[in-house]
């Protein structure tokens, strides 16, 4: 199980106390927050792996495939084609998860678990690589049946990889298979900026 730390709105002094304390694998959910926050860093740490936990415009997929080692949250056919242009400019295997909506929620990025069949076809046929699947469970509903759910839906489709799980429900999340948790106040405390949308 890998522990995804969320940096995001964190100031550098946390950063740096995660990374010596040997952290090295960060979720962040906008493309240019993280262009600021983590460029020099790579330099001096090539071993980082960042990840894309935040809703993706597909005229940022550039910029993404340039930063990240990893998108968790490919929802449509149109980003994926944007992604896979994006990696084939830039000679890039670009590794993606495909977000769920478990909760069918329409304010939330995702497709539905009906969808993912031709979601996954589409994003292989472009020349993405497809690992798994990635869901954020209702707020208000318990989070345990949205994971098995995800799960059963990795298992249906082939997929190794379920990144679910944040620090109010990890724990349940790792009971029900989770490979990736994405925790953030539980490592840093309470974020230190406000909250605006996550979509760049």
């Amino acid at each position: 199980m890998t522990l995804t730390a969320v940096s995001k709105t964190q100031p550098p002094e946390a950063i740096d106390a995660a990374l010596a304390a040997g952290q090295r694998v960060f979720g962040e959910n906008r493309v240019q927050e993280a262009q600021g926050r983590w460029v020099d860093r790579l330099d001096a740490l090539p071993e980082l792996e960042l990840r894309l936990i935040g809703p993706l415009q597909s005229n940022k997929a550039a910029e993404a495939v340039a930063l990240f080692d990893m998108i968790e949250t490919l929802d449509r056919p149109k980003l994926a084609d944007a992604l896979a242009a994006a990696g084939l400019r830039a000679g890039k295997t670009v590794r993606v998860l495909i977000q769920v909506n478990t909760g069918a929620e329409p304010q939330k990025a995702g497709v539905l678990p009906g969808g993912i069949g031709e979601l996954l076809d589409h994003a292989r046929a472009a020349g993405l690589v497809v690992e798994g699947l990635m869901c954020i469970p209702p707020a208000d509903e318990a989070p345990g049946p949205h994971f098995a759910l995800l799960r059963k839906l990795a298992r249906r489709h082939g997929l190794g990889t379920l990144s679910m799980g944040m620090s109010g429900d990890y724990e349940t999340a790792i009971r029900f298979g989770s490979t990736h948790v994405r925790v953030g106040s539980s490592l840093f405390g309470e974020r230190k900026g406000p909250e605006t949308p996550s979509i760049d």
